[in-house]
């Protein structure tokens, strides 16, 4: 996820408590206040009316014109001195003009008069319906937290991406980077020395991996020249020893086990450097390869090679696919998936090559079910160690794979071994 779009989501989900505790603020603060308003008009009126019945005046008619209403009630003395003088709550009031019941305050007054005889004088006033207001705010509530989320999030986003300007120009740099040509300065057009900071340390950083990436190449190509000049020299000398023919019979076998061994190495240097180069990318160059044709070609090379193992193949390819990669590392990669199927075959087993939907697929007998998580790493053997296996095949197909962004798979199924390469992504 976005990080702008996890910002917009973590305010929302602050906002949504936020609100509900103003929300419930702001409810029993309006009821307070209206309780407030409607306990000062009742005190009011009950003065009046407690004035008037004590002067000897007549009461004014329950009402009078408005819905308060009022009663009064001669109380005994043991009820008046249990009961608080002056008492608040809220009550069901019937109004007789209305004929029905409304929620209403009610003041509740016991006083005595000049004879010491008491009285309980009840004075209501309607007012507001407690669930309508309750619906009314939790309306209102609900826009005002769209309404403040919207303003909340737009805000919160132009001022981010404003902010932020700086540091997405730096990943499209970085994304436009690319190893192993010169990069364009880091554009650094900000005040700001977070940001300032961040891009000078990304430019540094590019600069010191071109730099080792550089002395890498160089390296490379070095120990490909100074290992290979005196390996290509011992093999040409043992070459000379046992085609001589001075040599005693134990002698010639010694000569003949070295020549494997060395043979090995020569493949090994040739394998690592071809792996580190692939890993470096050092192979920029594409066109338009078939790997149809190339499979069948590769096929038949290996049919001759492996003829005495009585390994058959059967191809099911289209007639052209191609895909657009460099030509060497296409060669790479069937070849070795070919020549792993070969070689860990199982004798007088079949190869099955099927390239079907954009993936290919290279299947072969033998043996029990391989390790899916180590298959790709170098040198994994996964079991006996084949001749002519140098343990770097399947690591040289991951490299390739991996640089064009496929995934190679391996499964097992039906005593078959399968590999598993999604070729449609770089299809033409």
């Amino acid at each position: 996820m976005k990080l702008i779009y996890r910002i917009a989501l973590r305010l929302s989900l602050l906002l949504v408590p936020l609100i509900a505790i103003w929300a419930v603020v702001f409810y029993f603060t309006m009821v307070s206040e209206i309780n407030d308003e409607a306990d000062d008009a009742l005190e009011d009126y009950s003065e009046v009316l407690i004035l008037r019945l004590l002067g000897g005046e007549e009461l004014p008619s329950s009402g009078d014109g408005t819905n308060n209403s009022y009663s009064v009630t001669t109380v005994s003395e043991e009820y008046a001195t249990s009961r608080r003088a002056i008492s608040y709550h809220d009550a069901e009031v019937y109004i007789p003009e209305k004929r029905e019941t409304e929620p209403a305050r009610v003041l509740v007054t016991i006083f005595p008069d000049r004879n010491g005889d008491w009285h309980e004088l009840r004075v209501s006033m309607p007012t507001f319906e407690r669930q309508d207001l309750q619906g009314t705010v939790l309306r209102w509530v609900v826009l005002l937290y769209f309404v403040l989320l919207a303003i909340c999030l737009g805000t919160t986003l132009w001022v981010f991406r404003k902010s932020m300007r700086p540091l997405y120009a730096l990943l499209g740099w970085l994304d436009a980077y690319s190893p192993g040509k010169a990069p364009e300065p880091v554009p650094n057009d900000t005040d700001i020395e977070e940001f300032m900071r961040l891009n000078t340390a990304a430019q540094q950083a590019v600069e010191r991996f071109e730099k080792l990436l550089g002395q890498q190449k160089e390296f490379i190509g070095n120990a490909s020249h100074e290992l290979q000049t005196p390996l290509a020299v011992l093999q040409g000398r043992l070459e000379y020893l046992v085609s001589n023919g001075n040599l005693s019979e134990e002698m010639l076998s010694e000569a003949s086990k070295m020549q494997a061994a060395l043979s090995r190495i020569i493949r090994l240097n040739k394998a690592l450097l071809l792996l580190a180069r692939i890993e470096n990318g050092q192979f920029p160059e594409s066109s338009v390869v078939d790997i149809a044709v190339l499979l069948r070609e590769q096929q038949e090379l290996y049919a001759e090679i492996y003829a005495d193992r009585h390994i058959s193949c059967r191809l099911t390819l289209p007639e052209s696919f191609p895909v657009r990669m460099n030509e060497s590392l296409a060669s790479v990669l069937v070849t070795n998936l070919l020549k792993n199927a070969y070689v860990h075959g199982a004798e007088g087993s079949m190869v099955e090559v099927v390239l079907a939907d954009g993936v290919l697929d290279i299947s072969g007998e033998g043996g029990a079910a391989l390790d899916a998580e180590h298959i790709f790493e170098r040198f994994y053997q996964g079991g006996k160690k084949k001749e002519g296996s140098t343990g770097l095949g399947l690591a040289l197909v991951k490299a390739v794979s991996d640089s064009y962004g496929m995934a190679v798979e391996y499964r097992y199924s039906d005593c078959r071994h399968h590999f598993l390469l999604p070729l449609g992504k770089i299809s033409v």
